[in-house]
Parts: structure tokens; C-alpha cells; sequence
């Protein structure tokens, strides 16, 4: 395969390109709805309305606005776009209809709803556009031709300087810049070395990486590429969750795909470059999202964390060195390849730069994926995008981050969503989850929900997190009680700190975040709960006991 049959290809794509083109969100949220019989009803009506050759019916990947599914974006050749909302199976007649003027009553919404305009897509461009089980459409929207760049015009020298200069961090969590990563594992000395995709999201109510694998498989697979060529490595891995079987079916069809064009495999692009990816199923524990673990986990062993140095671009898997990043990282390779360091970084702030997608969910009226460009204020986000709480309720705080992550209140809306300033406020950017929580809720029970998730899904290795976790959760069951103390409230707080400080990897340092964020800032809420103090006296607005 060379670029010109790479870009012939492209080009046959886009002459076969009908009047219309009707797509169907077939990610996991709209099938649940059952978007894939949608899907079919369609490419039967308009065959029964003779239209096979003027409307394209094609299967499409997470538009988005998943509380609005399932969705049908309607594409006309000349630039009109329209889109259908709670799209059921029965109305694909009336669809049809209404493309040949006909009269239709399926709700409409609007392609320029602010949860759209202001977003900017670069992880997220080809979501709900491409059929992500055919590579032509990848190939037409100029799929693979970064790798072809990276391959015939660039070094790993000028690879890695290019993600540098970009300012991509790490969108697993920890926001670690990509290129000093990628370069500490260009540079460490061995023969084998290993690209590793880390596609176990396991945060609740997040599914950023779950969209993109099933939207957009040959973006990561493109990225995982140009990374091996960068770090020296010819074999890779993608981890996925177990619980994402359409990720999973969609991954492999990729790259099966993709070998067959000689994309992946030996000898690609006719260079003596070679790169095969395989995929390795999760078993649902949270933890496997730590690195050391995924890493374990892989090795056939079981998934616990190990202590670092070394880390895992010095002494990886099989104790070879190894380039480990998450599935929104590897998303971005190919616009950076393809537009540059510069353009990238001219979203987001000085310190974060680019994009990041959230998973909008919780009590708000507009739920779903977003992109949006680094240092957003939270407000434009949760008020303008996703249109601030439902049922005439206000917003009460928004919690980023996932079980690590904090509870930012209403008064801080203002933040700039970048990873210093989430940080200042006892939270963090985590992989995307962005929860909003209306002034119905009970803090002290959001902190409790999410300490017994840590709790259960701890490994045990370490005693600050195996015993911690569970002495935190007792302590605010007992407060939810109303049973405890201000000692009580005390010795949670010393608990936290210790967990926070003493666990040997990042599921334990960060599980104490929701509890200290809440304590920050609702700490009224938990004196509420608490019972008087040993002498009988009240406890007063400050957790001190007030005299008699």
C-alpha cells in the first residue's frame, strides 16, 4: 500500500457519495434504544421508496447528545443538515417520507443547539460522521495518511519533538506530558519494547473511551502506530473493559481492516516498519486502570499495582520498556501529525493545551459527550452547554474526576476547566467523567457512594487502602446515621490524609478527593448529622462544642 492507492481509494469513496446520507447512531447508548432496528427499517423504506440511489443509510457512531437518542442526522449534498430526536424504530417511514417533502412528526433538533456550537472536535471529528465498521469511510476523511507521513517524512526524533511541542498530556488522569513519556521510552535501551492502550474506563458514569473505540476504532488504531514507530516498538496492545463488547467487536473488525491493506502487520507502507496490535479483555476490576496493573493484568497475572521506579517506559511489560496511554491520547496523534504542534497547541491554556472530552451526565438537562478546548470555564459548560439542572432546580456542585476526582460548588462554576486549576480546588481532570449534582442532593452520601466503590475495588495490597477505604466508609455510614461525634469527624479526616499519603498507588491516593472536597466546601453538611460531644454540648457551626 502506498499514499497514492491509499488517497485512491479516498477518492472513490467520495465520488460514490449519494444526494443524501441518513446516519444512524449505533453506539451502545442508542442500541439500548433499539437504534440498530432503526437502522434496518430505514434502509427499508427507502428502498421501498425507490431512493437506493439518491440516499445513502449509513451506520454512524455517538453523536453526542446521548440523552437525546437515538438520533438520525440527515445530510443533504449541498450543506443542509438536519437531525431527529428520540427516534423510535416506526418512525423511519415518516423520515423517508419527509426527504421526499412529505409530512413528518418525529421531533427535531437543532444541529446548532449551543451543546453542539460550542464545541471544537479533534478526538471527537469523525464521531457520528464514519461508519466505523469500514475503513473506506476512514480513509476518505484522510484516515492512515499521518502514519504515512510519520513513516516516509519523520524520525522518531521528530515524531516525539512534535508531541512535545504540541503540549499533549496524558488524558488518563494524571495529565503527564506525552512527549517526555514518549521519549524516556525511545531512549531506554532494549530490544523489545511495547505500545499499550489502556482502554479500561471504569470511572462511574464516564464512557468518553468507550465512544471513541466504538465510533472511531482506526483513530487509536492510526495513533498506536505512529507512537510505535516514535518509541522503537512493533507489538501493541489494547486493554479493554469486558463490559464494552460492541468496543470490542468494533476493534477487531478494525483490525482485521486494516491488515488487509497492509496498514498494520509487516512492511507497512512498503518501509521496514512493522506493527501488530492485539487486544486483551479486562476482567471489571477498577484498579486495572492503574498502569501497573493493566500491565499485570496483560502478563496473565492478577491486576495489582506494583511499586514505582521503575515505571513502566523503563521496566514494563515483561519488564521491557513501554509506552502506556489511554485511548483519548492516542485519538489525538494523527491531527497533530497531520496539522502540527503549533495547531494543537493553539487550544487550551498555556499549561493544558488542546481538547478534552467529558462524559455530561447527572442532573442536568443536556447529557452526553462533549469536546471542548482546555480552560473552559465550568459555567459555559454545565449552564450554556448543558443547560444547568432540570425540574426548575439550581445546580449545587459538579463533581469531576470520578471516584478520585472532588465536588466543585455552584459558587466556583467560574473555573477554568484546565488540570492546575481543578487541582487548586481539591479536584482533578481524571479521564473525563464531569457528574452535576442539583441542590437535592445530600453531599455527605455523594462522598459515601463513591468511598464504597473505592472500598470495593481495592485490591488489597496495601493496608492505607485496603483498611482505610473501609474505616472511611464506616465513619460516614455512621455520620449519615446520625450516630457520630465530632471525634468522629476528626478521625476521618486524619484517615484521609493518611490514605491520601500512604497508599502505593493512585486508587488510594485519590480516594479520599471526594470526601476532602466535600468536607471543604459543604461542611455543614456532615455537622449537621453529627450528635453531641461526650459532655453532652451541642456541636456548633464550626464542629466545636458551644457552652451551656
Amino acid at each position: 500500500m502506498q499514499l497514492d492507492e491509499l488517497k485512491a481509494i479516498a477518492e472513490k469513496k467520495k465520488a460514490s457519495a449519494k444526494k443524501v446520507c441518513l446516519r444512524t447512531c449505533l453506539s451502545a447508548g442508542c442500541i439500548s434504544s433499539q437504534s440498530d432496528v432503526l437502522h434496518k427499517n430505514l434502509a427499508t423504506e427507502v428502498k421501498a421508496a425507490g431512493l437506493e440511489n439518491d440516499v445513502e443509510v449509513r451506520r454512524v457512531g455517538c453523536m453526542g447528545f446521548c440523552g437525546q437518542g437515538p438520533l438520525v442526522g440527515v445530510d443533504h449534498k449541498e450543506g443542509k443538515e438536519e437531525l431527529f430526536e428520540f427516534v423510535k424504530p416506526d418512525d423511519a417511514k415518516a423520515i423517508v417520507s419527509h426527504l421526499k417533502g412529505g409530512a413528518c412528526d418525529v421531533q427535531k433538533g437543532d444541529p446548532q443547539h449551543p451543546f453542539f456550537a460550542k464545541q471544537v472536535k479533534i478526538v471527537r471529528a469523525n464521531g457520528g460522521i464514519v461508519d466505523p465498521e469500514n475503513i473506506e469511510d476512514y480513509l476518505a476523511i484522510g484516515g492512515y495518511q499521518a502514519l504515512h507521513h510519520a513513516l516516509t517524512e519523520m524520525n522518531s526524533e521528530s515524531i516525539i519533538d512534535t508531541i512535545t511541542k504540541s503540549g499533549l498530556r496524558g488524558r488518563g488522569g494524571a495529565g503527564f506530558p506525552s512527549g517526555i513519556k514518549w521519549g524516556t521510552v525511545a531512549k531506554s535501551p532494549g530490544a523489545k519494547k511495547y505500545v499499550v492502550c489502556n482502554g479500561d474506563e471504569g470511572d462511574p458514569g464516564a464512557f468518553m473511551d468507550r465512544s471513541v473505540l466504538e465510533s472511531d476504532p482506526h483513530l487509536v488504531l492510526e495513533g498506536m502506530a505512529i507512537a510505535a514507530h516514535a518509541v522503537g516498538a512493533d507489538q501493541g496492545f489494547l486493554y479493554v473493559r469486558a463490559e464494552y463488547p460492541l468496543a470490542i467487536s468494533r476493534l477487531q473488525i478494525a483490525i482485521k481492516q486494516a491488515k488487509a491493506l497492509g496498514l498494520l502487520g509487516s512492511g507497512i507502507f512498503e518501509t521496514p516498519f512493522n506493527f501488530n496490535v492485539d487486544i486483551r479483555i479486562g476482567a471489571g476490576a477498577f484498579v486495572c486502570g492503574e498502569e501497573t496493573a493493566l500491565l499485570a493484568s496483560i502478563e496473565g497475572e492478577r491486576g495489582m499495582p506494583r511499586p514505582r521506579p521503575p515505571f513502566p517506559a523503563v521496566k514494563g511489560l515483561w519488564g521491557c520498556p513501554t509506552l502506556l496511554n489511554n485511548v483519548e491520547t492516542f485519538a489525538n496523534i494523527s491531527a497533530i501529525i497531520n496539522k502540527g504542534a503549533d495547531w494543537y497547541a493553539s487550544f487550551g491554556t498555556e499549561k493544558s493545551k488542546g481538547t478534552k472530552v467529558f462524559a455530561l451526565t447527572g442532573k442536568i438537562k443536556n447529557n452526553g459527550l462533549i469536546e471542548v478546548p482546555m480552560g473552559i470555564p465550568l459555567r459555559q459548560i454545565v449552564e450554556e452547554m448543558g443547560g444547568g439542572a432540570p425540574d426548575g432546580h439550581s445546580v449545587k456542585s459538579v463533581q469531576t474526576g470520578g471516584p478520585s476526582g472532588g465536588c466543585i460548588p455552584a459558587e466556583h462554576l467560574d473555573t477554568p476547566v484546565d488540570y492546575e486549576s481543578l487541582g487548586k480546588l481539591g479536584s482533578i481532570m481524571g479521564s473525563g467523567g464531569m457528574v452535576v449534582m442539583d441542590d437535592t442532593t445530600n453531599m455527605v452520601e455523594i462522598a459515601k457512594f463513591y468511598m464504597e466503590f473505592c472500598m470495593d475495588e481495592s485490591c488489597g495490597k496495601c493496608i492505607p487502602c485496603r483498611a482505610g477505604t473501609v474505616q472511611m466508609f464506616h465513619l460516614l455510614e455512621k455520620i449519615t446515621q446520625r450516630k457520630a461525634t465530632k471525634r468522629d469527624l476528626d478521625k476521618l479526616e486524619e484517615l484521609c490524609d493518611m490514605v491520601k499519603n500512604t497508599s502505593l498507588c493512585g486508587l488510594g491516593q485519590t480516594a479520599p478527593n471526594p470526601i476532602q472536597s466535600t468536607l471543604r466546601f459543604f461542611r455543614s453538611e456532615y455537622e449537621a448529622l453529627l450528635q453531641p460531644d461526650a459532655t453532652g454540648a451541642p456541636v456548633g457551626a464550626n464542629g466545636t462544642a458551644k457552652a451551656h
